[in-house]
């Protein structure tokens, strides 16, 4: 069991145990002081269900603290009362000026407010949620001397949550979603208590802190990525407060704008205190689903009635391309991907089956894994071309906006998936186009050809895309090493959090095997620069011919600063086959092949050619030999017989234009060698090449055997790892095929600062798989170098399904445009030259093109989950989603609350037991 897991079942058996988190009680001195305080300030009574106890959280939020004198002070203060330190010194009868000492640092401690009124101090308290948990927690001292005090606010949180379930009021929670105003259509502002300009507006002192949330989490080490810095602002007697007892700094009411804007375009929702009575709030908050602790009621408890606003998301699918920009922002997982096509029987999207306003909520119906569970997809699926595509690039959403002629845009959401659109237009494997939707039909829709059309404004510097940083970050130095598909999207996301960025290449060209490897007919060499100077402009600084290892170490690299490392030196050595023969001068590797004829440098191979291998490298390896002047003839052998080899089908085809045989079903014995030199290769016949335990394990017809005639022999049956002294003294275990072993999920290896990704760590795969882990990397690195971050809790687990195409109604109404393509390109014609010569769809034929396109996804809502935010509206591209008022809550005054929640006690119990007695007639 992991470390992870063992945690989870912990926090679960032990949730209401809070002192077992501690160790041994018994060695704590117990102090009926800090129980009565605790009491006193949740307006809680010893004996009630909801009493403080000894050992429970909010005995450990002000145990370590408080001492016992400061206790006593702090049971005179009164809530939500002001008085001055005088009041306290004549009632508790203490010295005035050991009781202004105390009273000061209670304040600064976070158990009471202050603010300076007509010249003197004024204290008070309030509730411990929102209030002196999180004025505690935002101590930078008080939380990093006793991290206990982080615990109990999360502890807090479980020990309250349960009993709110089902029976809080609509938006009636201690805290309460605000709607993004932006987010909000004019018609349907009725409420200004809705709206942050309001409380902007009407207050006069501005300040901003940390957030009080992500701090518990971070110290104890289940950060999300949403760091604390700057998120919360407080008004008027709060902000006061926390300028005067350095919580916060004082900011502008512009600045305030500007931090609350700044939130909304990093996917972040509001949320407010919400019982200082109707219209009224002392702080406004910026918040993730998976940081935020009122989030957690409703994404833990999923009791969203406690925090939602007046609003829900509504999408119209008829605008929705299933982008999923807002399922990424969704703080509670409200919205998936779904099916938009009409099916034969029905499907189930409903997420939520059952609520807590009428059900027993016990832990079994809890979400407790919410921080790892998340779901991009409904289980009855979506679209194919997302779910089949290993970075999950959204290409209904770009074909969509080609459509409209919004190129830019399309872009610009390709670009935040995949850095090098235009490498890959070019030479994606096109997973989407093999289990498209529209396949089943005629043809698939060109996905890869209106990609390519689209990346052409990356090749031109006025128009490629430059994303903005969101961040700055460059406190932090991160090394990437290998400049190939896979460090340089690791570069690219960490770039734009601002974070210092170094790629260093062993080769004195950047690109890896998109460079070395793939030959200038598939993919010419300034497309790559092109896309690489995007990686320039952003700030990414690169270092060429230098070899880690050899040139430097990472050890030297670290003592110059340097917090992480990305291992993305690619599979760039060949693999032998292990017979007779196979080390004469003639035999080469189809990997160092191509990388001398994509440098330019002088190659020997020449006369009759065999290629051994059935890949895309073997046919890129013959399709190269064939285009040297000195070659006359090639000739690939391969185990694989036509239908089962693991090359592109048009890969061989195009192969097969260009007068290479294609040998299949043979496999070599010995490379035949005369006078020191080769002149064949032997073969005998490969019956199959899997077993009945589906395992690579070739079969072979040893009495069927030819021997073909040749000048050089170039291997390309798999690629192997060059590691020269880079892993030296660095403690990185590598796995029985020879790969870096790596976590599954956070591409961490066995030494903590550094991670590896793409064919090193995965074994030889696509381009695309490549640009995947380097996004996965730059989301871990991130949180390895920022303090208290899990590498796990709160990502993209990227759970996608694709929809049942054999569930589909029959699809009426389509276009009937056939496929558009490029001009054919003649083989004869094609292997004369290293250029490449295939073209791009016209502007006309894209039009016709992404006109094909069945729009299969689109996003769906789950109302209860929904807490109304508003984030999704900002993300949508469309028009597709939007916010509606559906109820007309208002906030509660604290002394007002309870008479509601008593009456909503009453109707959930009447509701459960007619539920029990007839559970056929159970409604939401």
């Amino acid at each position: 069991m992991s470390k992870k897991q063992e945690k989870t079942n912990f926090n679960k058996s032990k949730r209401f145990d809070f002192a077992l988190t501690w160790g041994d009680v018994g060695n704590r001195e117990y102090r009926q002081i800090i129980v009565d305080l605790a009491n006193k300030i949740g307006r809680t009574k010893a004996g009630s269900s909801r009493e403080a106890i000894p050992f429970g959280p909010e005995y450990y939020a002000l145990a370590p603290v408080l001492d016992d004198y400061q206790a006593k002070i702090a049971m005179h203060l009164k809530f939500r009362e002001k008085v001055s330190a005088e009041d306290v010194a004549k009632a508790s009868g203490e010295p005035y000026e050991k009781v202004k000492e105390a009273l000061d640092y209670i304040a600064w401690a976070g158990v009471a407010f202050v603010n300076t009124i007509d010249g003197v101090d004024m204290y008070w308290q309030d509730i411990f949620v929102p209030g002196h948990l999180e004025m505690i927690n935002n101590n930078k001292e008080l939380v990093q001397k006793y991290p206990e005090v982080a615990e109990a606010f999360y502890y807090f949180g479980s020990k309250k949550g349960p009993m709110a379930a089902g029976v809080m009021p609509i938006g009636g929670g201690p805290m309460r979603v605000i709607p993004i105003e932006r987010a909000i259509d004019s018609n349907s502002r009725r409420a200004s208590y809705e709206e942050i300009s309001k409380y902007l507006e009407e207050a006069t002192v501005f300040s901003v802190s940390n957030c009080s949330c992500r701090t518990s989490r971070e110290e104890m080490g289940e950060g999300c990525g949403h760091l604390k810095e700057d998120m919360c602002i407080q008004l008027d007697h709060a902000a006061e407060y926390y300028i005067k007892t350095g919580r916060g700094r004082e900011i502008t009411r512009e600045e305030a704008f500007d931090i609350i804007k700044r939130a909304e375009d990093n996917g972040l929702m509001h949320s407010i205190p919400n019982l200082d009575g109707v219209g009224n709030t002392h702080a406004i908050c910026n918040c993730c689903g998976c940081g935020c602790y009122a989030m957690r009621l409703a994404n833990e408890f999923i009791n969203n009635d406690i925090v939602r606003s007046n609003y829900k998301s509504v999408v119209d699918e008829s605008k929705c391309v299933a982008c999923g920009e807002c399922v990424d922002v969704c703080p509670t997982n409200a919205l998936r991907l779904g099916q938009k096509l009409c099916s034969i029987k029905p499907i189930d999207e409903q997420i939520t089956k059952i609520i807590p306003k009428n059900t027993e909520w016990n832990e079994d119906k809890w979400n407790s894994d919410y921080r790892t569970n998340r779901k991009n997809a409904l289980d009855s699926g979506t679209a194919p071309c997302i779910t089949k595509c290993p970075a999950h690039i959204p290409v209904q959403g770009y074909v969509k906006l080609a459509s409209q002629g919004r190129y830019t845009e399309a872009l610009e959401l390709i670009k935040k998936h995949n850095p090098l659109p235009a490498v890959c237009g070019r030479i994606c494997p096109r997973l989407c186009e093999e289990d498209c939707t529209r396949g089943n039909i005629d043809e698939a829709v060109a996905v890869d050809d209106i990609k390519k059309f689209i990346a052409e404004k990356d090749l031109h510097q006025h128009s490629r895309y430059i994303p903005r940083k969101r961040h700055d970050y460059s406190d932090k130095k991160i090394a990437i090493i290998g400049g190939g598909p896979s460090g340089l999207t690791c570069a690219y996301d960490l770039a734009i959090d601002g974070y210092d960025i170094t790629v260093f290449e062993k080769q004195k060209r950047l690109g890896g095997m998109l460079t070395l490897g793939i030959p200038s007919y598939r993919l010419e060499k300034d497309v790559i620069d092109a896309e690489i100077d995007v990686l320039r402009e952003m700030g990414v600084k690169f270092e060429t011919g230098v070899e880690i290892g050899k040139d430097i170490t990472i050890k030297d690299l670290r003592d110059e600063g340097f917090n992480a490392f990305y291992i993305a030196i690619g599979a760039q050595s060949g693999r032998e086959l292990g017979i007779d023969g196979e080390n004469s001068e003639e035999v080469v590797s189809g990997v160092d092949f191509l990388r001398d004829v994509n440098l330019g440098e002088k190659t020997e191979v020449s006369g009759k050619v065999v290629v051994i291998g059935g890949g895309n490298v073997a046919i890129d390896v013959a399709r190269t030999a064939v285009r040297l002047d000195k070659v006359n003839a090639v000739d690939i052998f391969c185990l694989e017989s036509r239908e089962t080899m693991p090359a592109h089908i048009e890969e061989v085809e195009e192969a097969l234009e260009e007068e290479i045989n294609v040998n299949n079903s043979w496999g070599p014995t010995r490379v035949v060698r005369e006078n020191n030199k080769v002149v064949a290769v032997e073969f005998k016949r490969c019956l199959s090449t899997i077993d009945e335990n589906g395992r690579f394990n070739p079969k072979f017809d040893e009495k069927e055997t030819k021997v073909i005639k040749c000048d050089y022999v170039l291997l390309s049956v798999g690629q192997t790892y060059n590691y020269g002294n880079l892993l030296e003294g660095e403690d990185v275990e590598l796995s029985p095929r020879g790969t870096i072993k790596v976590d599954n999920i956070t591409l961490q290896t066995t030494k903590s600062d550094i991670f590896a990704g793409g064919d090193v760590a995965s074994g030889p795969r696509f381009a695309i798989d490549a640009i995947a882990a380097g996004k996965e990397a730059a989301v871990s690195i991130h949180r390895f170098v920022q303090r208290g971050q899990s590498l796990v809790l709160g990502r993209d687990n990227h759970y996608y399904k694709a929809l049942d195409k054999e569930n589909l109604a029959l699809i009426k109404g389509y276009d009937e445009t056939p496929r558009q393509k490029i001009k054919h390109v003649d083989g004869k014609e094609a292997k004369r030259t290293f250029k490449d010569l295939r073209g791009t769809l016209t502007e006309e034929q894209i039009k016709k093109e992404t006109a094909r396109c069945l729009s299969c996804g689109a996003t769906k809502t789950d109302e209860y989950l929904c807490v109304g935010c508003g984030a999704c509206t900002l993300r949508c591209k469309f028009d597709a989603i939007k916010l509606v008022k559906v109820h007309d809550a208002e906030g509660y005054d604290i002394d007002e609350l309870p008479k509601t929640v008593i009456k909503n006690t009453i109707t959930r119990k009447l509701k459960i037991t007619a539920n029990k007695i007839n559970p056929f007639t159970k409604t939401r």
